[in-house]
């Protein structure tokens, strides 16, 4: 016999693939490039403030750098190219309007990206992922947080809670998994609610969820406004994650000098950010409303991502490992990942550098402080003098950045768990980490942030 949880799963699932189903039917009716012979209009989807795809979506919008690469191309075949930018919350509307034949080319997240996959080919639309935008080797472009003043402590507390995430995203897979390594059913122990990001944070505020589990930059977003805390830091499940870009594959047949264009502005944007970190974040900050000081914990030189459009094996070898987690959630069947990742395009656009961007290794996250006024941030040896400059220049502080002592993933100083430890001052994402650090530690003990400060100073 079935339970209501279990039942309730199944119907959310049957929800979200009518929804999805629904939108493919009312969005027939032609491709988004199509034109005539000498104009033609090419339709990106995008998710402005999923700041992890920036570089293929608001950055690249912002710098106009698609536009420039498609005005050129259009000198040498004599077409003139017009691109259409469409934004939306999440990547499933994208995914419906790609397998309609109204998006061209999209961006979004690793378990939307399945979904992509698998939908394209359920429909007889294929898509291919043809680029990365940014990543995290660890996972921690996903968290679980928790009301301010909430009084769980850790996963194991979640049992019987309300819990709101995005079902299909990738904040959704870390969350079911981190209930499993934490020994709960994520089917059973929890009251799941499928709600997008800024429903979930209203209904965090509001009291009816005990948790959110959301991407970037919610999470973020949230715990700079003094919205939330963090529960769970998605980098202990030790497994990448990341974002990419997706391409209807007719359109990639048909036009691939146009989809070149899109990978070479996609690169030169990927620079300007790595080059331009602080002005990156202000640009994308200007885009879409978001704290600038939250876009560059994400995006920052050393941030919680990293960009860069090689299709790394190590996030392929990821990707193959979230199918499951889908398929046990009805959500998708068997998913062939190797013929949907083509990176024959990115390698040809990359050329020679291709290898050498493959066998990148990410810039561990670095002790920053942003001051008020500045264009560019402060680095330091160890969270100690970062700790000991802020306590000088309180008044001059707009941001200040640490990396967690055991995830390495960055946080504000301000709303990181402290850990004294001798003279030893160590920053936490998560009060669990923290508690966990210190009992390895004998005599360590947590300590709040103005304690921290006080010691440095």
């Amino acid at each position: 016999m079935n339970s209501p949880a279990r039942k309730k799963r199944t119907t959310t699932a049957a929800l979200l693939s009518a929804a999805l189903l629904g939108t493919l039917v009312t969005g027939c009716g032609g491709d988004a490039s199509a034109g005539d012979a000498t104009h033609v209009t090419v339709t990106v989807g995008y998710q402005s403030k999923t700041i992890n795809t920036v570089t293929a979506g608001t950055l690249l919008r912002s710098l106009g750098y698609l536009e420039r690469e498609l005005k050129a191309q259009g000198k040498r075949d004599g077409i003139t190219y017009k691109v259409e930018w469409q934004d939306y919350a999440t990547g499933a509307p994208i995914t419906a309007q790609m397998t309609a034949g109204k998006i061209d080319i999209g961006s979004m997240g690793d378990f939307p990206l399945l979904i992509n996959a698998a939908r394209g080919k359920q429909l007889n639309r294929p898509t291919r992922l043809v680029s990365v935008t940014g990543y995290n080797l660890r996972g921690a472009l996903n968290t679980v947080v928790t009301a301010p003043q909430s009084k769980l402590a850790s996963l194991k507390d979640l049992k019987g809670r309300t819990v709101s995430t995005s079902v299909g995203s990738a904040a959704d897979g870390t969350l079911v998994r981190a209930l499993q390594e934490a020994g709960l059913d994520p089917d059973e122990d929890i009251r799941k609610l499928n709600q997008q990001p800024s429903v979930g944070a209203s209904a965090l505020q509001a009291g009816s969820a005990d948790a959110l589990s959301q991407f970037v930059a919610w999470p973020g977003l949230l715990a700079f406004q003094g919205r939330a805390k963090a529960l769970y830091d998605g980098a202990e499940l030790n497994l990448p994650t990341f974002h990419g870009v997706t391409v209807r594959k007719d359109f990639a047949e048909q036009r691939p000098k146009v989809l070149d264009a899109f990978l070479a502005a996609q690169i030169d944007a990927t620079r300007y950010l790595n080059d331009h970190p602080v002005q990156a974040a202000e640009k994308v900050a200007e885009a879409t409303g978001l704290p600038p000081e939250v876009v560059y914990l994400y995006n920052g030189s050393g941030g919680i991502a990293t960009f860069d459009p090689a299709v790394r094996p190590d996030l392929v070898a990821a990707l193959k490992k979230d199918v499951p987690v889908l398929r046990s959630a009805k959500l998708v069947g068997d998913v062939d990942v190797d013929s949907f990742v083509d990176d024959s395009a990115i390698k040809r656009v990359y050329g020679g550098e291709y290898a050498e961007h493959l066998a990148t290794t990410p810039d561990p996250s670095r002790n920053e402080v942003w001051l008020k006024g500045e264009d560019r941030t402060r680095a330091f040896d160890s969270p100690f003098a970062l700790l000991e400059f802020v306590a000088g220049h309180k008044d001059q502080v707009r941001a200040a950045y640490v990396p967690d002592a055991t995830t390495g993933t960055r946080w504000y100083a301000d709303k990181a768990v402290w850990v004294r430890d001798g003279k030893e001052l160590s920053p936490f994402v998560t009060a669990s980490a923290a508690r966990a650090y210190a009992r390895a530690h004998p005599g360590a003990r947590t300590v709040s942030y103005s304690a921290a400060l006080e010691q440095a100073s």
